[in-house]
């Protein structure tokens, strides 16, 4: 797992942190304001209860001729005023008040033969020692945060990394390798078969099955199709011989060559699929290949070498992509035609309108020339560049350039 991505703050990771820890925020504030509630309440009715009890002594007290007992005053002047005015049409009530930042009471009154009865209870004691238990819960609720985050990331690893595999094994698949898979591997604890990662791994390993068995049965067809063809076109081709010369002749001949290109170009494209292909690889002077290469095409093309090379290359293959690319640029684009040497590196560039969007982004498509004013053609020559780039582990990009004009670049031995 590189660096980016573990500070990545928008990664499932990070999100799912963020969820416990807003959960456990959530918990730790409803279980701080139960308790400071509760603890609050317990404590004024405690204050209450003696503040009550006191004024109940103090009653039975006078009720029996005795003298009003400490705690409680007569007829005080610093009864809150509110108090008053209900204890004279209540028989026992209480008030609370603040006086200050650490100043609490708890007041009791009552009217008794005419005279005003009161009692305060100190209750800054109880109020400093709740302030005291809501830092004390803000605290512990931090640390408890501080560790729950962290934990919860490293959770959430576990089913990162097997969605990590699953777009692994979509980006192999997208390079090329069709049998890639994530072979989900589950962890069975009793009933608990699988999850939705396993889910996801499991529908994506049967989709890839499906294209894939569908990729084989379009290649087996087209390998079919071309060598059903072969037959019959090599009769056309006798039979064409036959024709007597005429213009007419000429005509049936040159279809039967292009139809003749054609299946051939299948054939070619129907081994590269099946993978059976392999390169004779030996040294050879790279510009030496390009420039016979070209030659054997009939094709104009202004050849350059900035850098003139040796390098480890089949050059039937080599070859068999310069002509695929130069006479496409010559087929599609607007000459000059322009081929660059530079090392390892061959450039081909045209002045035409350029490649479509659709095949810059999805690559080239058997039996798809793009937009209409690229030309005409079947579509497989850039194809076979590809397979053919791919068999010698070369990299060949397709680009249009900033001046005009189509570009495709052959990086040889560069796949990585």
């Amino acid at each position: 797992m590189r660096l980016k991505d573990l500070l990545n703050p928008h990664s499932l990771r990070w999100k799912i942190a963020a969820l416990a820890a807003a959960a456990s925020a959530a918990l730790a504030l409803a279980v701080g304001v139960l308790v400071h509630e509760s603890t609050w309440d317990r404590s004024t009715d405690i204050a209450e209860n003696t503040a009550l009890s006191h004024l109940s002594d103090a009653t039975n007290a006078l009720y029996r001729g005795g003298a009003v007992p400490a705690g409680v005053q007569s007829d005080s002047d610093t009864v809150p005023a509110d108090l008053v005015e209900r204890a004279r049409t209540q028989r026992f009530v209480t008030a609370y008040e603040e006086q200050g930042s650490y100043t609490s009471q708890m007041w009791g009154a009552t009217m008794m033969n005419g005279h005003l009865l009161s009692t305060v209870v100190d209750m800054t004691t109880d109020r400093v020692s709740l302030e005291a238990l809501d830092r004390h819960m803000v605290y512990a609720s931090l640390a408890a945060l501080a560790v729950i985050a962290p934990v919860a990331a490293l959770a959430a690893e576990l089913p990162n990394r097997r969605l990590r595999r699953v777009a692994a094994t979509a980006r192999r698949i997208s390079a090329g390798d069709l049998a890639a898979r994530t072979h989900p591997q589950r962890l069975r604890i009793g009933s608990l078969a699988h999850d939705e990662v396993d889910d996801i791994a499991a529908a994506f390993d049967h989709m890839a099955d499906a294209m894939h068995q569908r990729l084989l049965a379009e290649q087996r067809f087209t390998a079919d199709v071309a060598h059903e063809l072969r037959t019959p076109l090599t009769g056309l081709v006798f039979a064409a011989d036959l024709l007597p010369d005429g213009e007419a002749t000429d005509l049936v001949r040159g279809r039967i060559a292009v139809l003749r290109t054609m299946v051939e170009n299948l054939l070619e494209i129907s081994r590269l699929d099946a993978g059976v292909e392999q390169a004779d690889l030996f040294p050879v002077p790279l510009p030496e290949v390009v420039i016979e290469a070209v030659e054997r095409t009939g094709l104009e093309a202004d050849v350059t070498v900035r850098q003139a090379s040796t390098i480890e290359i089949d050059p039937r293959r080599l070859d068999r992509i310069i002509a695929n690319l130069l006479i496409n640029a010559h087929r599609h684009g607007r000459p000059p035609v322009e081929i660059t040497i530079d090392d390892d590196t061959v450039v081909i560039r045209d002045h035409g309108p350029g490649y479509p969007p659709e095949l810059l982004a999805e690559g080239p498509q058997r039996f798809r020339t793009g937009t209409p004013e690229r030309g005409k053609g079947h579509g497989l020559g850039l194809t076979i560049a590809m397979g053919q780039a791919a068999v010698l582990r070369s990299r060949l990009q397709l680009a249009n350039s900033p001046e005009g004009g189509a570009t495709a670049t052959l990086r040889l031995g560069d796949r990585d």
